[in-house]
């Protein structure tokens, strides 16, 4: 093995997305003598980065006043008007403003794309002096002879899928770096390490998740009304017993951006995330919009839905958790991208003051309670049991109580409970338990297959390279996911990524198309048994998401 080149910095972040950005920009509106750096896994800034999205700029506001007068692609459009719609087979109905909390009408948000604003974020945080290296997942973490996280190292280059070196061979860089600030986003490999390291969910709720399947639109200008922004329930998941449910943002350009979250709490193993997000796009008040459209992008990602009592312990010996690692989206408002940022931004305060101290490689208690007393903590306490009880009670009868809960925090009457959660794997049933679901094919003009979607997310993978999708055993493998759960894998993936071959001629074999994976990461967060393992490839691949 070729010897490791090292990098000595102040700070290094891994991930590029909003918090990640945040934190890199305010370490260096604090003292702009900090060395910087911002590792990306994407292929360039923002590649990696899908949600819907509807963004409150409060933290936006708190970080770069002046966002709005700088370029910023996401004050094109503002938010205005807000519907939610609880559908059925075919009708819907409008759900009162009235009875929602104030908090959830949208009202000062702006919607656009979260990629968009992540390529801005970066460009601002560059114009600061930040090193942003696209293209370095980081694969490892450092520790001293203490225990103290170090920094890490960044991927391997060049190696083929048997292991050995091809001619282009580069190994990876170790960044060494007086804290470390992880921001890999939803269930990040070198995250879950640190939280079992660390022992850092010892004290909090199992994180839980739901999937996002998401595509861009040009629709007809007749239908499009800018800013306008509509989130629906109940169908066609009613049927199935699950729940979550889509939202559909008119954008900038003609453009809507619609989308489908399935909470992967849901126990009938034959659901398939992505085939109800293309059934809900056949209900009438959805059609309408997309019909003599063109679709131009699709993705999906796993979003964290676990609240305030699934967030951990933040800050450990040298590094901290930060946006999506650490769990802050506020799942009524569909948000999570403001709270994310804050979260970098307060983080990256206690290292600025750590550092000015003399100290590195200390744990940021400061930045935990930071959190713990900031608008974060105060908007997801609001919300904690919104989740919970509608997984617990289902659609109906959970929405409403979760309505109830929420207007009673509102009101400063909350109830002194605090509801549980229970990983998603759980929850899955054996196959014998339910019947498969016949699922209507495509149209190819608003329902479309799995790989030909795969091909808007221009995913690419060198395929020679080892496969990042880790079976720990194959023998359980067969025996459980395909011979009990009946194969949930190639269902819930939602770019087929899986495949059951042989089974009726009775030599079963899992099948892994690792080039296909748009790094959702729902097979680490599903699988039965916990039997696969998401970590990272080489750097550059994956999903490139235009305009997401």
């Amino acid at each position: 093995m070729s010897e490791r080149e090292s990098m000595p910095c102040d700070v290094v972040i891994v991930g590029g997305g909003p918090a990640g950005l945040a934190a890199a920009i305010r370490l260096k509106q604090i003292n702009d003598a900090l060395e910087v750096v911002v590792l990306e896994k994407g292929s360039e800034i923002g590649a990696h980065i899908l949600s819907g999205a509807v963004v409150d700029p409060i933290a936006l506001d708190e970080l770069l006043p002046e966002w709005r007068e700088q370029g910023c692609p996401m004050a094109e459009t503002p938010v205005t008007d807000n519907w939610h719609w609880v559908l059925g087979k075919s009708g819907k109905w409008s759900m009162p403003h009235l009875l929602m909390p104030p908090f959830l009408s949208n009202d000062g948000c702006y919607t656009g794309s979260l990629g968009n604003l992540t390529r801005w974020l970066g460009e601002q945080a560059e114009a600061l002096g930040v090193m942003v290296f696209p293209g370095f997942p980081a694969a490892d973490v450092l520790f001293d002879e203490s225990g103290a996280v170090a920094g890490v190292v960044t991927q391997d280059m060049g190696v083929a899928a048997d292991g050995s070196q091809k001619p282009d061979y580069q190994p990876g860089m170790e960044i060494h770096a007086k804290y470390t600030l992880f921001a890999e986003g939803a269930r990040g490999n070198l995250t879950k390490r640190m939280k079992a390291k660390y022992d850092l969910e010892a004290d909090c709720q199992p994180q839980v998740y739901g999937l996002g399947v998401k595509e861009l639109w040009d629709i007809d200008p007749e239908k499009h009304v800018p800013g306008r922004v509509i989130h629906t329930q109940g169908w066609p998941l009613s049927e199935s017993d699950t729940w979550g449910g889509g939202f559909l943002y008119h954008q900038a350009n003609g453009q809507v951006a619609i989308g489908f979250v399935t909470a992967l709490d849901y126990e009938n193993p034959y659901v398939s995330p992505f085939h109800e997000f293309q059934r809900w796009k056949h209900h009438p008040a959805i059609r309408e919009y997309l019909e003599g459209g063109k679709r131009v992008a699709y993705g999906a990602r796993a979003i964290n839905e676990g609240g305030w009592q699934s967030v951990p312990k933040l800050a450990f010996p040298g590094g901290a958790l930060i946006g999506c690692a650490a769990g802050f989206v506020n799942v009524p408002r569909i948000k999570g991208s403001h709270t994310a940022m804050k979260s970098g931004m307060l983080a990256a305060e206690a290292v600025a003051a750590a550092i000015a101290g003399g100290s590195e490689k200390t744990e940021l208690a400061d930045y935990d309670s930071a959190v713990r007393s900031s608008w974060i903590a105060d908007e997801l306490k609001k919300v904690k049991n919104a989740q919970p009880a509608v997984s617990k009670f289902g659609g109906d009868i959970g929405t409403a109580l979760a309505g109830i809960d929420m207007w009673m925090r509102t009101l400063g009457i909350g109830l002194p409970i605090t509801m549980k959660h229970t990983p998603d794997y759980t929850h899955t049933h054996r196959a014998d338990l339910h019947r498969p679901i016949d699922y209507p094919k495509p149209d190819g003009e608003i329902s479309f297959d799995r790989l030909t979607s795969v091909s808007y997310s221009y995913t690419n993978h060198a395929e020679d390279q080892p496969c990042h999708l880790k079976v720990k055993d194959m023998a359980l493998q067969e025996a459980s996911e395909l011979g009990v759960y009946g194969g949930p894998s190639t269902r819930y993936c939602p770019a087929g990524v899986y495949e059951w071959v042989d089974v009726e001629e009775g030599d079963p074999k899992f099948v892994i198309n690792s080039q296909n994976c748009v790094h959702c990461k729902t097979c680490d967060i599903k699988d039965p048994n916990q039997n696969i393992e998401w970590v990272t490839p080489e750097g550059g691949g994956g999903p490139n998401y235009p305009n997401m």
